[in-house]
């Protein structure tokens, strides 16, 4: 079994996919003496697998993607370890969407309704080209302008439900926030395909990361018990100079190391949960006020201001809110068997209950449904009580259903938004946030690391990109430990001359 270093290289912030890869990385480049600090009872964050009424249910990441022309880690993963994973199948759709009173929309116009929509998608992807075309500095727009300019912007219930299944579903926000040059195309599926598995596996998503976090840290029967693992450690505070930092969590332990690795969410960030406190020299700055003031004072003012750059680059960026409400029913109601898996429900509030998803293929006779909100409306949901949820996604059900189906034995309801430790389930990129801003929401302050899927902006908000922001951060510090010239944080110049000049993606590295 490992020990712990009394004062480790690195402290690693957070066990999620992004946390234990940047800890692998560490390790097997030969920096070994690590901790990593986790505040809640297992590892993988927002990839958490949970007992449902007898079967595993994903409350976070539950797809994984393969077939495309590069390879995925994660899917090939799942494949090694033998993961139950099923083809989920949206080939019906047009068939299986729900009018806001009741019944069916026919076939026939859902269809011309999808045919507008996939055109539309595909006019916002060429448009998304145009802006980025090599050479051009286009301002960036939403995918709500491109859908403007394309003079087709979805304003009936059928088509705000459809243009949800083709946004919102992906981005967790709406396109009139969402950045079309940061978003379109979706590298996470032209580059690893568009077949997209559902994982049902009594073992979970979370056996994934758990068969990564083993290849480095100790285990015996299958549970890890390496020392430089700390589980219900909430780091509540980071302080920070040119000779190290010191971490301080909510139970009162303290920590040294010479630097640290943040891979919470943004969402975190945004909050208070972490205060960040520096302490650098204050006898360089001119004062640009008459003195005397308190000198505490003066320190702050001024530390706050050099840190400026790396506030605004986290609080101007979104984190997101992505929830799968389950529902337990004593017997099934809905249409099952090939091209009923998903359907959808069109009313006139956009994002109101509208994706639906029953697991008879996963799970046969689990008799389980689960409906997928997001942004504003997943916020609403989930400050109210279990049973409030239920009556509405009960008036809903029963639209579609009619009045004589049966009330659910049990109803699971994630609140990712409430969660201190997550305060949303993924990040997404707003209208208005640049490429240098974003290389700023990833760069070291001093001995302050990042990661995390945010900080990834290929696959932004899958869990793919929390694998491969792990690896990128600990790249960056095992430069910084073997060249001191690599230490320099932040640097406007040589922010400009990764952006102009990053490495283009490269699945070996």
């Amino acid at each position: 079994m490992t020990s712990a270093s009394p004062s480790p290289t690195v402290i690693i912030i957070g066990a999620g996919m992004s946390g234990i890869l940047a800890a692998k990385t560490l390790h097997d480049s030969g920096i070994q003496d690590i901790l990593i600090l986790e505040a809640n009872s297992k590892i993988g964050g927002r990839i958490h697998s949970v007992q449902f009424r007898g079967h595993t249910v994903e409350l976070g990441a539950n797809w994984v993607i393969g077939g495309g022309p590069r390879s995925n880690h994660l899917y090939e993963i799942a494949g090694k370890l033998n993961l139950k994973t099923y083809l989920s199948d949206y080939g019906n759709i047009s068939a299986n969407i729900y009018k806001q009173e009741g019944g069916l929309y026919p076939k026939q116009v859902v269809s011309a309704a999808l045919e507008v929509a996939e055109t539309r998608d595909q006019f916002c992807t060429s448009f998304s080209a145009r802006l980025s075309a090599s050479g051009h500095n286009h301002d960036d727009v939403s995918i709500l302008v491109s859908q403007r300019l394309f003079k087709e912007v979805p304003t009936t219930p059928l088509d705000m439900v459809i243009d949800y299944f083709y946004n919102d579903y992906e981005d967790a926000e709406p396109p009139r926030v969402t950045s079309l040059k940061n978003t379109i195309p979706r590298y996470e599926f032209l580059d690893f395909g568009d077949q997209t598995y559902f994982l049902a596996d009594s073992r979970g998503f979370e056996s994934i990361l758990i068969y990564i976090a083993k290849q480095f840290l100790s285990h015996k029967h299958e549970v890890i018990r390496d020392q430089r693992l700390k589980l219900n450690k909430v780091v509540r505070e980071i302080n920070y100079s040119k000779n190290g930092v010191q971490v301080k969590t909510e139970d009162g332990s303290m920590y040294q190391a010479k630097y640290v690795i943040v891979s919470v969410s943004v969402g975190v960030l945004q909050s208070d949960l972490i205060v960040f406190k520096p302490h650098l020299p204050v006898s360089s700055f001119i004062l640009p006020f008459p003195l005397p003031l308190p000198f505490s004072f003066i320190k702050q003012v001024l530390l706050n201001l050099k840190q400026q750059w790396k506030t605004q680059a986290i609080y101007e960026f979104d984190m997101a809110v992505y929830t799968k409400i389950f529902l337990k029913f004593p017997s099934k109601f809905w249409p099952s068997g090939p091209e009923t898996e998903f359907f959808l429900y069109a009313h006139e509030k956009r994002g109101y209950y509208p994706i639906w998803q029953h697991l008879e293929t996963e799970l046969p006779g689990s008799n389980i449904l689960f409906v997928t909100v997001t942004d504003e409306e997943a916020k609403r949901i989930e400050q109210q009580p279990d049973i409030k949820i239920q009556e509405e996604i009960m008036d809903v059900l029963k639209k579609m259903f009619g009045n004589d189906i049966p009330e659910p034995e049990e109803i699971l309801v994630p609140r990712w938004w409430s969660n201190r430790f997550f305060k949303g389930s993924f990040s997404n990129w707003p209208i208005g946030y640049s490429q240098r801003r974003h290389m700023q929401l990833k760069e070291p302050v001093g001995r302050i690391y990042f990661c995390g899927e945010h900080t990834y902006s290929r696959y932004l908000g899958y869990a793919d990109a929390a694998y491969f922001a792990g690896i990128e951060t600990a790249n960056h510090l095992i430069k910084c430990l073997k060249h001191e010239k690599y230490c320099n944080g932040h640097d406007r110049h040589s922010t400009k001359d990764r952006l102009n000049n990053e490495d283009p993606y490269d699945p070996d590295v």
